[in-house]
């Protein structure tokens, strides 16, 4: 989960590159950075932190040129340090820098074809790094002095052949323009966008809608899944679907958790997606527990705040804001180890006694993952007088580890992994647990596009759109769980 954005203009671009990113950092607070393209250089300034803190006015006049691309990191494994910070930059051919939103679930096969058939060294466990030099192969091998719309289509036709996974990417092609491609499935979000200034028209992608709308672009459509939209540095636009056949599959996570609500992805409303979770979550509970009892529905922010008001109002019972958030905390769920996660959760969010004092809540969160802050808000909750504490999640049990981008944790640090709801429910220390069902969850986000027929819901359901090579979750377990992360960043 890492935000992209993309511009192709007719001015500096690098303020707007960096304004785009500050309206992405929801999606990653652990790295930042920009590479614009000057006459026939490349300027490139990145760092660990956020956006804000990693470029400095020294910095961004530095960055010059009317294309550039900038991308904020989400920490995934393998992608953890200073150095696989992006973009990423390769010399040859031509001189190539990429930004890349998702995961490889085929990375160590590419990484020994790289060596062994490619020529090419891969220096980080980034696959990132992987991806770009798959793409430096493919443009190579077209064997051309100066490169067509036509040989750049080719190569990321090869690239589709040869990567599986999710992937958003963003590539500055030196001498020649911009370049974005999407996964065959759709995994990962990718929209399109322009503007007319008087000095011309200029278009601009990105992860989402809502870094299009902040910098003053029309939204013109999602890229489609295996489409490659390539700009040159004089704004002439050329796309070509370069994969076909693959089931179009996008992350339903992103509505759950990852976008903001104000955002469009595949035409679906974020935030109208988030009104429908409520909805459905609301008549679950009518059909469990008419007499419910509940006093107050109280959100977790910020997330869940859109599907709790929704529930509310269904219910008929008082929407409450119960918890004020330290809006200069990141975003937990993101955050490197275990050890951060729980001293964020008393930092990040303080309860409004009242609104707790000898009432029944139901507490309402986008979704559970570890369960370490759910457990944790349940017991303020108590400890600031409620009689009862009701939880909800507005997404079904998360019991797999995502694979496409997001780093989920190992199965087994997965609080639904194993464990019946009942379980879950006894280990958060709730008096009563309820989860959205997965075929409301599909409901409510295929309800704003119909033509939207399938989603990937591996976390939830296991099913993995692209397929894993054999042991691939054993692999991933030894990499994700906290312990080895932290041997990681001690080493």
């Amino acid at each position: 989960m890492c935000g992209i954005i993309g511009i192709v203009g007719t001015t500096e671009v690098a303020s707007a590159l960096y304004d785009g990113l500050t309206v992405l950092q929801h999606r990653g607070q652990d790295a930042a950075g920009i590479a614009t393209v000057d006459g026939a250089r490349l300027r490139l300034h990145k760092d660990n932190g956020l956006v804000r803190d990693v470029f400095n006015q020294t910095a961004m006049n530095r960055l010059r040129g009317r294309v550039g691309i900038g991308h904020c990191r989400y920490p995934t494994a393998g992608s953890e340090g200073a150095t696989e910070a992006q973009p990423l930059y390769v010399n040859s051919p031509y001189g190539i820098a990429i930004v890349h939103n998702g995961n490889l679930v085929n990375t160590e096969t590419l990484r020994r074809e790289m060596f062994e058939d490619d020529r090419r060294h891969i220096n980080t466990d980034s696959d990132s790094e992987v991806l770009l030099n798959v793409l430096a192969h493919e443009l190579q091998i077209q064997d051309r002095m100066a490169l067509t719309p036509d040989h750049i289509f080719k190569a990321v036709a090869g690239v589709h052949a040869r990567a599986r996974g999710g992937y958003a990417c963003l590539a500055l092609l030196l001498g020649y323009g911009l370049l974005a491609f999407r996964d065959p499935n759709g995994i990962r979000p990718l929209v399109l966008g322009e503007r007319v200034t008087s000095e011309g028209r200029e278009y601009a992608l990105a992860s989402e809608s809502v870094a299009l709308d902040i910098l003053g672009f029309k939204r013109l459509r999602d890229v489609a899944p295996g489409e490659a939209v390539f700009i040159t540095n004089d704004g002439q636009l050329h796309t070509r679907l370069c994969a076909e056949g693959a089931v179009h599959a996008p992350c339903i996570f992103e509505y759950v958790y990852l976008a903001r609500p104000d955002s469009m992805i595949e035409n679906v409303s974020v935030y109208k997606a988030r009104l429908r979770m409520g909805q459905k979550l609301a008549e679950k509970i009518l059909r469990e527990r008419p007499d419910h009892g509940i006093d107050a529905v109280i959100p977790i922010p910020d997330t869940a705040r859109t599907a709790a008001s929704a529930l509310a109002e269904m219910l008929g019972v008082p929407f409450r804001e119960g918890f004020v958030k330290n809006r200069y905390i990141g975003r937990t769920f993101i955050m490197p180890g275990q050890g951060e996660r729980v001293k964020s959760v008393r930092r990040k969010l303080n309860p409004v006694e009242l609104e707790f004092r000898k009432k029944n809540v139901l507490l309402v969160d986008d979704s559970i993952v570890r369960g370490t802050t759910s457990r944790q808000i349940i017991q303020m909750a108590r400890d600031a007088g409620a009689r009862h504490v009701y939880f909800a999640s507005a997404a079904p049990p998360v019991r797999y580890p995502n694979v496409y981008g997001i780093d989920m944790p190992a199965a087994s640090e997965l609080v639904a992994a194993g464990h019946s709801e009942k379980e879950v429910e006894k280990m958060l220390g709730a008096d009563w647990l309820i989860y959205q069902d997965l075929k409301d969850l599909i409901w409510a986000v295929q309800d704003g596009n119909e033509a939207l027929k399938h989603f990937d819901t591996s976390c939830f359901s296991g099913e993995y759109i692209t397929g894993l090579d054999q042991h691939y979750l054993e692999q991933i377990e030894m990499l994700r769980s906290d312990d080895a992360k932290a041997a990681r960043r001690s080493a």
